[in-house]
């Protein structure tokens, strides 16, 4: 039936749907980098293994209708989390909204949940969606997101929500106008070497924990998402494959802060004219 790279090819150029998983990366074994990369590379590196790994077991009938969406998974590196164990771990995760609908959010925490087998996600850190250059962050551009992960946390979907790179003007009126205040605020110590004094007093005032991180701007991009694919699958037609959203999660023994699980998944959708 064809090359691994030429059966994945086929069901590419078919579906309309791409989601993306690479499981537990501490399961990888001989997958994984023995060095720990810029989070740009390991997501990059990840994206690459894991189509893959997928592409290389693909068994494909050309005589079954094509799936319409496709389920990319490391098999062996699956992992749910046992339900006797749930009360000693802390599930996090950060969300990349790589378009502009804030719908991906409840999709994003729904295949989360699916996937690590658990109801609820105890944090959910929200990256700023992608604005045009030249425009600056506001209120108003982030409510309709925080809107969707206050409706998440109502239905008992989030425990505690978080945002990621706000200045202190934008954190307190996001504080301010918002039902569900947010439980932490990410910065870059790449842009700041020390926290802003402005920050920390009113993060320390209104019990807004402040965290750190170091993810570029952009950590999933069209293009490079689009060189992944192609790279991977040979003659794809990669233009046509644009991410909605990435989610990085981890799963820590919360008594010992040991990391017991982390991943990403994603999802992309296919444009065709």
């Amino acid at each position: 039936m064809g090359t691994d790279s030429g059966r994945a090819r086929i069901l590419l150029d078919h579906a309309a749907t791409l989601n993306l998983q690479t499981g537990n990366l501490l399961n990888w074994g001989r997958l994984r980098k023995k060095c720990p990369s810029t989070p740009s590379e390991e997501l990059r590196d990840c994206i690459q293994k894991t189509l893959n790994e997928w592409s290389s077991k693909i068994s494909l009938d050309l005589n079954q209708e094509m799936p319409d969406v496709l389920e990319c998974t490391v098999d062996q590196a699956m992992e749910k989390i046992n339900p006797e164990e749930r009360e000693e771990l802390k599930v996090s995760a950060k969300l990349f909204i790589a378009g502009s609908n804030s719908s991906s959010i409840r999709d994003a925490v729904d295949m989360a949940c699916s996937t690590l087998g658990v109801i609820q996600l105890d944090s959910v850190i929200i990256a700023p969606p992608p604005i045009e250059d030249g425009i600056n962050l506001s209120l108003e551009y982030l409510q309709p997101y925080w809107g969707e992960l206050e409706n998440l946390v109502q239905h008992k979907k989030i425990v505690s929500i978080g945002t990621s790179d706000l200045d202190k003007t934008l954190l307190e009126q996001l504080y301010l106008w918002s039902q569900v205040k947010p439980h932490s605020n990410q910065v870059n110590l790449a842009s700041c070497c020390v926290m802003p004094p402005d920050l920390t007093a009113f993060a320390k005032q209104f019990d807004i924990q402040l965290l750190t991180h170091n993810d570029p701007k952009e950590l999933l991009c069209e293009a490079s998402f689009q060189e992944a694919l192609q790279e991977s699958i040979q003659n794809s037609r990669a233009h046509e494959w644009t991410p909605l959203w990435l989610l990085r999660y981890s799963v820590i023994v919360q008594t010992r802060g040991i990391i017991k699980s982390k991943g990403y998944i994603l999802q992309a959708k296919r444009n065709v004219s």
